[in-house]
C-alpha cells in the first residue's frame, strides 16, 4: 500500500504559464518560511519552529526504467528515420515518512507541457506522489524527436502515448523496489574532458566550435543510493554537456538516427557495470555553452578564422561510444569512492519551488556569427526554481540552459557540501547566458529570451534559498 499523500489532489498550479506557488516539501518547512517572510517578515528559523522537521523519518528509495517504444510505422518522426538505440524514461522515487517525491528523467531534447502533465498523472496514480512533487527533466539529447502537443499530428499523439506507457512501466518498477536506503555523494577530480566550451571567436564574431580556452566544468558529480545491505539502487550523474555528438549527423545511406547520445551511452555504461541491478540517471548540468569535445557534425575554424561544418556521418558512432564510455567510467570510479550513510533514517528529503523575476528580450534565431546585435527589451518573466534536498546534498534546477560560470558561482556560494546544478527542467526554455556572452554576442546570448543580468539574478536567488534551507 502506498502512503496517502495529503496533497495528492492538489491542483497542478506550479506549471509554466500559471501562477507558481511556493510548494510545501518533504520533512521540512522552508516553503512556510519563505511564505511567512514574504507576508509578515518572519525568519526561516521562526517558521521552522512552527513546523518541526521530523528527523527520525525513514528514507526509502526505489528506481525504475523503461524504453520508449518507437515502432517503425511511426517513422519518420520529426525528421528522424531510424532508431539506433532506445530512448528511456527513468524514475527515482524517494520517501521520507508519509511523503513522497519523484524525479523523472527522459532521453529527450525537450517535452511539451501536455506530455509532462500526462506523465505526472500516470506517476501520481501509481505512486501516491502529489503532482506538484513530481520533477520532470530531460537529458537534452539532440537526436530525439521533440515531444510535441498531441494536437499537432497523429504521429505526435502516438509518440506521447508511447512516452506515457514507458512512464507507467518505470514508476511501477520504482514503487515495487521502494525500500529503506542510504545516500552518499562524490565529485570527480575535474579531469573528465569530454565536454568543451563551444564559444569561439571567428572573423565575423563569436560562433560555435571548440573553445578550449573558455570556461568548462570537468567535474562529474555523482549521487548513489544504496539499500541497507549496501546494494546500489540508483546512481545519479551530474555533468555539464549537451548530448549532441550525433546532432544532425546524416548517415551515408541518408538516415537521420534516433539515439540517447552521450548521456545514454554514459548511463548504460554505469548500469552494465552494476550488472543491470542499478538504475542510472543523467542530470544535465550547465549545458548552455558546453558541447561534446568531439561531434560527428562539427564546426571547424581555419587559419583565417573562417568557419564551416563537416559531417563524419557513420564514423561519428565511434566518437559517441568513446566519449560516453569515458564519462560513464569516471562516474563509476567516483561512485565506488562513495560511502553511503543514513541507515535509513535521518536523511532529510525536501522539495522547494519558488520563482524569480527577470528582464526579458526578443528571442533571436542565430544562423551565424555577427558583430552587431539588437537585444530588444520586452518586459519581465518569472523563472521557476526547483531545489531538491537529499541529506547533505542539493539538486538545484531551472528550465533554461545555464552557462558554466553561472553554475560554478551557484556551487561556490552554496552552503551544502554537495550541490548539483541542473538545466532543462520542465522541458527547457532555451539559453540563459552569463553577462560576458552579451558583450561578446555569442550564440547563447542571441538564442535567448532572457536579458543580460538574468542569470546573475537567478543565481543570487538560488543562493538565498539554499542558505535558508541551512538556517
Amino acid at each position: 500500500m502506498v502512503p496517502k499523500n495529503v496533497n495528492a489532489n492538489r491542483n497542478e498550479n506550479t506549471r509554466l504559464g500559471s501562477p507558481l506557488h511556493r510548494r510545501s516539501f518533504l520533512n521540512g518547512s522552508i516553503a512556510a518560511a519563505v511564505t511567512a517572510t514574504a507576508l509578515g517578515g518572519a525568519t526561516a528559523a521562526q517558521a521552522a519552529d512552527a513546523e518541526p522537521v521530523l528527523k527520525e523519518a525513514v528514507l526509502k528509495a526505489g528506481a525504475g526504467r523503461a524504453a520508449i517504444d518507437i515502432p517503425s510505422a511511426l517513422l519518420p518522426l520529426d525528421g528522424f528515420t531510424t532508431v539506433h538505440d532506445d530512448l528511456y524514461v527513468r524514475i527515482l522515487l524517494l520517501e521520507n515518512g508519509s511523503r513522497r517525491v519523484a524525479l523523472a528523467v527522459l532521453d529527450l531534447t525537450s517535452i511539451s507541457a501536455e506530455a509532462i502533465a500526462a506523465m505526472r498523472t500516470t506517476i501520481a496514480k501509481a505512486s501516491g506522489v502529489a503532482t506538484a512533487d513530481i520533477v520532470v527533466t530531460v537529458t537534452h539529447t539532440f537526436s530525439a524527436p521533440h515531444a510535441q502537443a498531441t494536437t499537432s499530428s497523429p504521429a505526435a499523439a502516438q509518440y506521447v502515448q508511447q512516452i506515457t506507457k514507458a512512464t507507467a512501466t518505470a514508476i511501477a518498477a520504482a514503487v515495487e523496489g521502494l525500500r529503506p536506503a542510504r545516500v552518499g555523494f562524490g565529485t570527480g577530480t575535474g579531469t573528465c574532458d569530454v565536454n568543451v566550451n563551444r564559444d569561439v571567436l571567428t572573423a565575423d564574431g563569436w560562433w560555435l566550435g571548440t573553445g578550449e580556452r573558455g570556461s568548462s566544468d570537468k567535474g562529474v558529480g555523482v549521487t548513489r543510493l544504496d539499500d541497507l545491505d549496501g546494494n546500489p539502487i540508483a546512481v545519479l550523474i551530474n555533468y555539464a554537456v549537451q548530448s549532441s555528438v550525433m546532432m544532425e549527423s546524416v548517415m551515408a545511406g541518408g538516415d537521420l538516427p534516433i539515439t540517447a547520445d552521450m548521456a545514454g551511452a554514459a548511463v548504460q555504461h554505469v548500469e552494465k557495470q552494476y550488472d543491470g541491478e542499478v538504475v542510472g540517471f543523467f542530470l544535465v548540468g550547465s549545458c548552455g555553452d558546453q558541447a561534446p569535445a568531439f561531434r560527428s557534425k562539427r564546426y571547424t575554424i581555419d587559419k583565417d578564422k573562417k568557419w564551416s561544418q563537416v559531417d563524419a556521418q557513420d564514423a561519428g558512432w565511434l566518437l559517441l561510444t568513446v566519449q560516453g564510455e569515458r564519462l560513464g567510467t569516471e562516474a563509476v570510479r567516483v561512485s565506488e569512492t562513495i560511502k553511503t550513510s543514513g541507515g535509513g533514517s535521518g536523511s532529510t528529503v525536501r522539495l522547494l519551488t519558488d520563482t524569480v523575476t527577470v528582464d526579458t528580450m526578443a528571442m533571436g534565431h542565430p544562423t551565424g556569427p555577427t558583430k552587431t546585435y539588437d537585444f530588444t527589451p520586452t518586459g519581465t518573466a518569472d523563472v521557476p526554481v526547483w531545489i531538491l534536498q537529499l541529506g547533505n546534498g542539493v539538486f538545484v534546477g531551472v528550465e533554461p540552459e545555464l552557462s558554466t560560470d553561472t553554475a560554478l558561482a551557484i556551487k561556490k556560494h552554496s552552503p551544502f557540501p554537495h550541490t548539483a546544478v541542473l538545466s532543462m527542467l520542465e522541458g527547457g526554455s532555451k539559453n540563459m547566458a552569463e553577462a560576458q556572452s552579451y558583450a561578446r554576442i555569442t550564440y547563447e546570448a542571441m538564442d535567448s529570451s532572457y536579458a543580460q543580468g538574468s542569470a546573475e539574478t537567478v543565481a543570487a536567488k538560488i543562493g538565498t534559498l539554499l542558505h535558508s534551507l541551512r538556517a
